[in-house]
């Protein structure tokens, strides 16, 4: 090799110099070697020919007189080979002009130059190394990878959102559907089996009425019939001689009829006054007040969004309902076996009696593990078993009237301070509240004022899942309240205890 080719080689890979770049000792390498020479050194970086080391690495610089040389003495050559590729290296574009490798990037005019188009084309312009052009490049569409990557991410987890939102509207307007269609039926049944029992009664009153005026009737013509006589008697009597005639005339009587009333007045309307005020009020209710309800909820679907057509309804009452379920055990048949969950149970409340009994300590709470289902500042409990389907009883003995008693989704608040966690003060739950004075039925924080008596020691609480009813009976069985809902969720019976009581789940 001639001292002119040395010149221009690299003295790592001693081949002519590839992007030539000069480090801070004056030596000359190409950008790759010396790149690749530096990656394994885990101490000082160092120059391969003088040995000299540097405390950190040096920012590589392009020799641009270097690799102009280099380019001229290997022109055609490197030309041939660049346009190739060779041995597995990614092959290098030509100047359209020049026909010479593209070795920078200009800036201000955003296009690849070669060695000749930047000293002359582009001598004032700002210039860097393709590769290094590239780099930044290849960073920028690495970032803008991972932010449509993300944007990717939060659009599948939308469609997952979205549809199981549009799955739980399908559930929801279906059990709408069923517990409207369940109401109907009920209120359907109810009207027919009250009007037969009405036409039974008005039958009834028909056949007294009318046989006791057929009697009368019976007896008017035997009055009739007993004049008739008498007449066709006094008639024969004037036909007689004279001195039988005076003799008869003397001992014959009118005869004296017992009087016999001929109005016919029932007295039915007496009987049905409650009845045809009852039904005039059920056909206003039909006719204008449900007409209107109708009519208002069909304008309203039109103008609100999805999300304010939730099938929940407000605290209602049931006075349509039985106050105890059809067949020989009544309430019995659907009893349940229910116990307290320790895991919800606030540090204020003591369970025993296998989690059967719940009592609110007066010495204040207990140090309890934390735990995510836990009632941290509300005096609240759940129970461990959770309802989907079907008909469900228990009853519940309480020390003394201070407790909120009820049924809640599992999604119910635990964490929070004040009364959004305490049963029937949010959506998601419904209860009754008890105390010395007044019975309450709550719902979303809304309650109703309950009449009859207030004093109850042992509550029973009937839940009709598909039929969207929670009942209340007090002692006695005596209804309390109907709650009316189409739920949605797994319901759990929940247990809110004021200080110093005590509940217990009765299992008989």
């Amino acid at each position: 090799m001639d001292s002119q080719n040395s010149n221009l080689t690299c003295a790592i890979c001693l081949e002519r110099f590839k992007i030539p770049v000069t480090i801070p000792c004056g030596h000359t390498f190409c950008q790759t070697c010396i790149s690749k020479y530096w990656e394994n050194k885990s101490d000082k970086y160092q120059c391969p020919f003088c040995k000299t080391k540097f405390d950190t690495r040096p920012m590589l610089k392009c020799n641009v007189s270097m690799s102009g040389l280099a380019e001229a003495a290997n022109s055609t050559t490197c030309r041939e080979s660049l346009l190739r590729g060779n041995d597995g290296v990614k092959a290098m574009q030509l100047c359209d002009r020049h026909k010479r490798p593209l070795v920078y990037y200009c800036k201000q005019d955003r296009t690849p130059v070669c060695h000749e188009c930047g000293i002359f084309d582009c001598k004032n312009h700002e210039k860097v190394l393709l590769e290094t052009e590239r780099e930044n490049q290849e960073l920028l569409l690495e970032r803008k990878s991972n932010e449509v990557g993300k944007l990717i991410k939060e659009t599948e987890e939308k469609i997952i959102s979205l549809t199981e939102n549009i799955s739980q509207t399908k559930v929801s307007f279906q059990q709408t559907s069923t517990w409207v269609n369940i109401k109907f039926s009920s209120m359907i049944k109810v009207l027919d089996e009250k009007q037969k029992a009405t036409e039974l009664f008005i039958k009834e009153q028909q056949e007294i009425t009318v046989s006791e005026a057929e009697a009368r009737l019976a007896e008017l013509r035997e009055h009739s019939r007993i004049l008739q006589e008498s007449q066709a008697h006094l008639m024969a009597v004037r036909n007689l001689p004279d001195t039988k005639l005076i003799k008869e005339s003397v001992v014959i009587e009118v005869p004296r009829l017992k009087g016999v009333a001929t109005n016919v007045k029932p007295n039915i309307q007496d009987h049905l006054n409650a009845v045809t005020e009852i039904l005039s009020r059920i056909s206003k209710l039909v006719s204008d007040d449900l007409d209107k309800a109708v009519s208002s909820t069909e304008g309203h679907d039109k103008e609100g969004s999805p999300q304010d057509k939730r099938p929940v309804l407000a605290v209602v009452p049931s006075p349509a309902a039985p106050s105890h379920p059809g067949g020989k055990e009544g309430l019995g048949a659907y009893r349940c076996s229910l116990t307290f969950d320790p895991r919800t149970a606030n540090g204020n409340l003591f369970l025993s009696q296998e989690n059967c009994r719940a009592e609110h300590l007066t010495s204040g709470p207990r140090p309890v593990p934390p735990h995510e289902a836990r009632f941290d500042h509300t005096w609240q409990v759940l129970c461990f078993q959770g309802f989907t389907h079907g008909q469900h009883y228990w009853e519940l003995e309480l020390s003394k009237p201070w407790a909120y008693l009820g049924v809640t989704y599992e999604t119910i608040p635990r964490k929070e301070k004040g009364k959004r966690c305490m049963v029937g003060m949010n959506e998601l739950s419904w209860s009754l509240q008890l105390d010395d004075n007044k019975l309450s039925a709550w719902h979303n924080g809304q309650h109703e004022t309950l009449v009859g008596n207030t004093q109850h020691s042992r509550i029973g609480m009937l839940l009709d899942y598909e039929a969207g009813t929670l009942t209340y009976y007090g002692d006695g069985q005596t209804r309390l309240h109907t709650f009316h809902c189409a739920f949605t969720q797994e319901l759990f019976p929940a247990c809110w205890i004021g200080e110093g009581v005590s509940i217990t789940l009765r299992s008989k």
